[in-house]
């Protein structure tokens, strides 16, 4: 698993030893990054400030920051995954843009005014409806900026019900994987 483009383009990244972490491929990060990069009408991927929910081994968040973003917080309960992220993080000399959180994506707690972001990724497991909950712990925690972009990654066959504040701008299926671009605008109806 490698940084597909920006400043650390090629460089490998520390992957997981066993199933139990699904990282994004490299094929549906460059699309993904690629979709951000060409589409006017979400927020510059240059000087965001993001957050990695689920985050495994960071590939979202390294890319992201790869290809302009300021500051990622990561945040991932496992110890095998936090493991990952802090080497990755140690490895690219990312300690000052980069902090980790671990925590449940599904009960953020309420976010600094520091911590607001205008990109989040979610790549939660499959099939649990654990990137809805997510959803509602980034809006209850005031974690998002209006207009905040959104990108959750989910099984292709499954439907995501939206919480109200969040609209759906784009899904992308790639083999079993279905990325779905939202946008936070609180107080617009869905």
């Amino acid at each position: 698993m490698r940084v597909t483009g920006g400043e650390f383009r090629g460089r490998p990244l520390a992957s997981p030893k066993s199933d139990a972490i699904r990282p994004t491929s490299d094929r549906v990060r460059e699309a993904l990054f690629n979709i951000i990069a060409n589409n006017p009408d979400v927020p510059p991927l240059e000087g965001a400030h993001i957050i990695d929910l689920f985050a495994g081994t960071g590939a979202l968040g390294f890319e992201a920051l790869s290809r302009g973003a300021a500051h990622c917080i990561f945040v991932d309960q496992s110890t095998d995954a936090r493991g990952l992220i802090r080497t990755n993080i140690e490895t690219l000399k990312l300690e000052g843009q980069t902090r980790l959180m671990r925590r449940d994506a599904t009960k953020l707690g309420p976010a600094l005014d520091r911590d607001r972001v205008e990109i989040a990724f979610l790549d939660p497991p499959y099939d649990k409806g654990l990137g809805e909950r997510a959803l509602h712990a980034l809006q209850d925690g005031d974690w998002l900026n209006p207009g905040a972009l959104i990108i959750l990654e989910e099984r292709s066959k499954n439907q995501i019900a939206l919480p109200a504040g969040f609209h759906a701008l784009d899904t992308r299926k790639y083999g079993e994987a279905a990325v779905h671009l939202l946008r936070f605008e609180p107080g617009k109806p869905s």
